[in-house]
């Protein structure tokens, strides 16, 4: 576990929160988007995670990799577990992968980001 944080945008234009969480969270933690191996954005609808990427400028390959909230689902008080839990197993699946993020969006405007870690296995 690196850091965490949460900003918001107008709740006119709500669903977009990642756009603005996921910056804020690697400034914090001195990471850029390009040091990050893999992204679970959580998408209320495929338009909003859509517009994130282009507007983060993120490769989509690293976006979701085995299906984001749309396939997987999102349970209601359940979404930051589905996601730790998807980004994690990818994160070990990609042999020399190290950082991940997950973010979503929060009702009226809110975002939310995280930025994980894996350390490297040892020999022992």
């Amino acid at each position: 576990w690196r850091g965490y944080g949460t900003a918001g945008v107008p709740p006119r234009i709500m669903g977009i929160g990642p756009a603005v969480a996921i910056p804020q969270v690697l400034d914090h933690v001195g990471l850029t988007t390009s040091d990050i191996d893999v992204y679970e954005i959580n998408e209320a609808f495929a338009s909003q995670a859509l517009w994130c990427i282009q507007e983060l400028g993120l490769d989509p390959t690293k976006v979701n990799p085995n299906g984001g909230a749309i396939a997987l689902g999102h349970p209601l008080g359940c979404t930051g577990a589905r996601m730790v839990a998807s980004i994690l197993q990818e994160l070990h699946r990609q042999k020399g992968a190290r950082y991940g993020v997950i973010s979503m969006c929060v009702g009226t405007g809110m975002g939310a980001a995280a930025v994980l870690e894996v350390e490297p296995q040892s020999n022992l």
